[in-house]
This record gives structure tokens, sequence and C-alpha cells, in this order.
């Protein structure tokens, strides 16, 4: 039996609220106003699609044996890198082996349910790790900019442990128009909204459905839950009375939660129906854009003990809003600052060194003395600990994984940073091994000496004159 092992989910730590972008931007489109409800997610300027995606991934790896992923198939629209490997810096950052298959595909919204039904249907050995994320913008005082939101969501697929079996797919592809971008477009572009409703949105999602049901040979009374993104709140009300469905089997759209995630969004919605399921529901999931793929799944005992039961949940509660829709506009680069002559200065990078370096960089790797024990970061040839000092004996060590403690930490007003004041601490890890890493995804008032903190995969710097984006770890505290 093929289906589901386990899932992650990541939604980035700030949130705007749509009042705050209606106060900022109503005077230009007073139409917000009917979609002023609610709030989005909001990427940190040091997270990307990658970054989301390997966080995701990681969150799903957590509850998988990570030694028996053989493919990795990554899916988004907002991907850094339009030539070069996203997928393989994701390997190498989730330390999953070289030896992995990787799959890359963006283009069109369904691309998130595409790639999860095509692990499914893999008949390859081992397990799939599948990742959709996207970080999408719209235009400022535009409908793109209220509805649009950033997150990700990782799903496992294999034969072991199945919380999810697979029942069975079905595909509807085309070119409709509805949004659009070429190279060199920063903003999403849509078409008329009604057109896209009404001969796209209205048509595609009952036609995929419904030959999904037929395949199956199951009614839409039997599904438990129905998952389709939404193209907004009243869409999917609306949606769901066409398909004749009983309020309680339509699942949550997180509109007015998260905003649309774009490939991530339907998967995302499958994660919190997880969370509520109970075995033996039908679970059907549904994604829109380039036409409509279907899937249905059926959860399993094992459903009631995963251990990521809630994760979505505390995804969605660790949160800090972001009050300034100027801020909200310098992360999405739609500002620019005066950065000074330190926040200009971005030192060349060497890709040979890089390459060299990616096991520290990338996958954060140290050393562990097999004299004895003791764990180090970076990895060096003779062992830290005084009372050792053996010369290579050093066994490779992932601290990526690991939980830490902060040491101590500090607040750096005077260097550049896009979300002042920059924060540094120093981490000493369970198990052993210390090193200082940059702080995120907190506020230096709610900074502690001794709590946990978990490691996460960031954008570093942006160089733009090369094309090329530095990665690094950084520290933050748990998502209680």
């Amino acid at each position: 039996m093929k289906g589901i092992t386990a899932y992650g989910v990541s939604l980035p730590y700030y949130r705007i609220r749509r009042e705050t972008i209606f106060e900022a931007m109503g005077w230009f489109n007073p139409g917000l106003a009917a979609l002023k409800s609610g709030e989005k997610t909001v990427a940190n300027h040091d997270e990307d699609s990658l970054t989301l995606a390997v966080d995701a991934g990681k969150s799903c790896l957590s509850n998988a044996d990570s030694a028996g992923i053989q493919g990795l198939f990554l899916a988004s629209t907002t991907m850094p890198y339009r030539e070069r490997s996203n997928a393989g810096i994701a390997l190498a950052a989730l330390n999953l082996s070289p030896d992995c298959r990787t799959l890359e595909l963006g283009g069109e919204l369904k691309s998130g349910v595409t790639a999860l039904v095509s692990a499914l249907r893999d008949q390859g050995n081992g397990s799939i790790l599948v990742c959709a994320s996207d970080c999408r913008t719209g235009k400022a005082g535009g409908t793109n900019e209220i509805l649009f939101g950033d997150g990700a969501a990782a799903f496992t697929v294999g034969d072991d442990h199945v919380i999810a079996s697979f029942e069975g797919a079905s595909a509807l592809s085309c070119d409709f128009a509805d949004y659009r971008r070429v190279n060199g477009d920063s903003f999403v572009r849509s078409w008329e909204e009604r057109w896209i409703r009404v001969e796209g949105f209205n048509r595609f999602i009952p036609q995929a459905l419904d030959g999904l049901l037929k395949q199956a040979g199951i009614g839409m009374a039997e599904l438990a839950k129905v998952v389709f993104p939404p193209l907004g709140p009243r869409d999917h009300v609306a949606m769901g009375r066409q398909l004749g469905l009983k309020s309680e089997q339509i699942q949550d759209p997180l509109i007015e939660a998260v905003g649309h995630t774009g490939t991530a969004h339907p998967l995302i919605m499958l994660a919190a129906a997880l969370e509520e399921s109970r075995p033996g529901d039908y679970i059907a999931v549904v994604g829109y854009g380039g036409g409509s793929d279907a899937l249905l799944l059926r959860a399993t005992e094992a459903v009631v003990d995963l251990k990521t039961k809630g994760g979505f949940q505390r995804c969605l509660k660790y949160r800090q809003e972001l009050d300034s829709y100027t801020k909200y506009l310098s992360f999405k680069k739609m500002v620019e600052k005066e950065a000074g002559i330190r926040g200009e200065e971005i030192a060349v990078t060497s890709l040979s060194l890089t390459w060299r370096e990616q096991d520290a960089v990338i996958r954060l790797a140290g050393g562990r003395c097999r004299a004895c024990g003791t764990p180090q970061f970076p990895r060096e040839r003779i062992c830290i600990n005084p009372r050792c000092g053996e010369v290579d004996m050093m066994d490779r060590y992932v601290f990526s994984d690991k939980t830490g403690h902060l040491f101590t930490y500090t607040a750096d007003h005077l260097t550049y940073s896009e979300d002042p004041p920059s924060l540094y601490g120093i981490v000493d890890f369970e198990g052993g091994g210390r090193y200082w890493f940059d702080l995120t995804d907190c506020r230096l008032e709610s900074l502690k000496v001794g709590q946990p903190v978990q490691m996460t995969f960031r954008r570093k710097y942006r160089d733009e004159a090369r094309s090329l984006y530095g990665y690094f770890w950084k520290a933050t505290p748990f998502k209680s």
C-alpha cells in the first residue's frame, strides 16, 4: 500500500493584517475594503521559497526515516534560481544523499498537487520527499497583494507506516492564462477576475473532482473532506455549494489566517485536514492553475499516532504582527532603502570554495572525535577537547537537527540589517558543540539566556552583481 507517511508545514513568523494594507492603500483602491478582514503570512527578509521548502521538509523528516528517501520533488513558481538546481540546494540542506533523484516543477499553481501525485505514482524503490513552496508578490494596492501569502508544505511518500493511502488521481491540463509572469517580472499579473472564476475555477475543479470520483467508484457524500484552493473567501463558499458539499466536508481555505500560498496552498490545507482526520476518512485534494489535478486519499489507523499532529496549528500560532506597511514593502523588495557603505559591501562569493565547504555551510555538518566523543563545529583535524587532542579522528556530525540553548546573545544597532537590530547568539548544542549564529524570527525582548533554539536554513545575502544567493543556518526559538 502506497501513500503519505509524514508531513510538515512551514509558515513565516511574520503576519500582516489586511486592515494594515487597506489603511495604506485604500485611498488608491477603495474596493480592497471588501477583502480587509483577516491577515496573511509574510516571509521574513531572510526567507524565500527555497528556505521555506527546506523548513517544511525538515519538519516532515523529523517524523520519517531520511535514510530511506530516494527522491526529492520540488514544486514552486518562485524559486530563487531559474537556472541552477534549487532542488540540489534543498537536498544538501536536508542532509539527503546525493544519490537521490531530484525533480523541479513550476509554471503552474497546480504543480504542488502534481508533484504529490507524481510521487505517489512513482514505481521506484524507497520513499520520496515532496516539497511545495511559494512567495508570490502582488503589486501595491491590488487584489493579489492583499490575498497572497507565503508558505510551504512537505510530504513523504512510501509504503511503510502509511497514514493516508493513495486511492487514485485525475488530471486536467490546459493553457488557461489566468495568472502569469514572464522572465523579469517581479509581480504576478492576472486577467479579469470574473472571467477567471466563471471560465476557469468554476469549470476545472468540478471536472477534475468528478473524474476522480468516477475513477474511484465513490460518491461526493462519502468524502470526509474536500481540499481545493480558493480564489477568495466568497468563491470558496460558492464552489462548495456548486459541488453539493455539506459545510463539514469543506476544508477551511485558510484565506483569513494565511492567504493564498500558491503551489503550496492545497498541500497546506491537506496537512490541516490530516490533523483532523479519523481512520477510514476519504480526503479529496484538488489543485488549480493550468487546469486542475486531483487525488484521493484514505486515512489509515496510523494517522491517530502521527507525531506531527498539531504541527500545522503550532506554525499558525507562532507569529508576530508586522504592523508597518513600509516594513512589509521592504521585506518584499518593493522599496529601495539607504543601506550605507556597510550594507552595500558584499564580499565576492567563490563558488569553488562554496562547493568545497558545502558540508559545513549548507548541511551544517561538523565533526565528532572518535576517541572522546566531543562534537565540534566547524570540523577540524585536531580535537578541541583539551584532555584529548587526537589528530585526524573526526567523524562527520550534523548539527542542523540538534536542539541548542542560547548561551549568550547581543543586539547590534550599528551594522546594516533589513530588520534591525541585528541579533547574534552563541548556541550550545545538546550533546556537545558550540557556535555563534544570527538569530531570526524573534524580538530582542523575547530572548533569554538558556532558552531552547533550533536551526533554520536562511538566506544570508544576495549578490546582485553576480546573480548569487548566499545561504547558511540561523537560530530561532522553538515554536511552542
